[in-house]
């Protein structure tokens, strides 16, 4: 494995390469990105990873400074992940004049982006640039970030970019919690209580399956979700993936949750097909 800096040699050592997959992050890897590096190692002959903590997706009140870091961890599961190429830009490298961004036109209004103006302007900016460098065959996604990962397609499809989007399955802890970064911040009592959320989401899948009505699960999942010393970010249905409102008509379903503990925020989905 290669670890690079700049973008003039990253691109030099990727081109002329038959199929790229890419997998970009903002590091502190766990079992999630590693599933999404095995994903890309079976797909492709070159996998390249990106490690960059985004300094425009962030809110000025956000954990931009306090994110979790660590790099000779990152490394070594980067390795044994068979990554060939880690990109390791630094912000003067990927924002060189800062002079253009990318913009959400829609579904940046609801779920995360409701609370965080301007989150996904700063994911799509960065993805635009990694993908411009990268130039990848496919690029690997998860979808705990089901949001993030609607509008990076609506992103490729709007811009005619030729990158294959793949989705790839929620990883999650042995009691349910979906793997993040932000695990890390959870103290003792919290992580106890954190599995309740994955265990509210099935709870309401189980009601959508028995015919209850669309609002009384979301009102049920509310109630399920009332942690000791925590808020409801938010409790929504989306049509998926294009954001907009659920109707008769919408086929799948994202039903997702955010959850505040004191130092970290919990998301989590599930995609609900009906007639399924």
């Amino acid at each position: 494995m290669k670890i690079m800096q700049s973008v003039e040699q990253l691109r030099e050592v990727l081109a002329g390469q038959t199929s790229i997959g890419f997998v970009p992050t903002m590091g502190f890897l766990h079992e999630g990105h590693a599933s999404l590096l095995k994903q890309a190692r079976q797909d492709n002959d070159i996998v390249v990873l990106s490690i960059f903590v985004n300094p425009t997706q962030f809110g000025p009140n956000e954990d931009l400074d306090r994110y979790p870091r660590d790099e000779q961890r990152d490394q070594r599961l980067a390795q044994a992940a068979g990554v060939d190429y880690l990109f390791y830009p630094t912000n003067d490298v990927m924002y060189p004049l800062d002079m253009a961004r990318v913009t959400v036109r829609s579904g940046d209004d609801v779920l995360c982006g409701a609370s965080r103006p301007g989150h996904f302007d700063g994911v799509l900016t960065v993805v635009s640039k990694l993908f411009n460098i990268v130039q990848p065959t496919r690029a690997y996604f998860g979808l705990k970030d089901a949001q993030q990962l609607a509008l990076i397609e609506g992103y490729v499809a709007d811009y005619f970019v030729p990158v294959e989007i793949k989705r790839c399955p929620i990883i999650r802890e042995v009691d349910g919690l979906a793997k993040s970064s932000r695990n890390v911040y959870l103290s003792e009592a919290e992580r106890e209580q954190a599995p309740g959320i994955q265990q509210a989401l099935q709870e309401a899948k189980q009601a959508l399956d028995a015919g209850t009505p669309l609002e009384t699960v979301l009102a049920q999942t509310r109630a399920s979700l009332h942690f000791e010393g925590t808020t409801i970010d938010y409790v929504e249905a989306v049509a998926y993936p294009t954001l907009g409102p659920v109707n008769p008509t919408t086929k799948t379903i994202l039903l997702a949750v955010a959850v505040q503990f004191k130092s970290a925020r919990l998301i989590d989905n599930l995609l609900y097909t009906r007639g399924a």
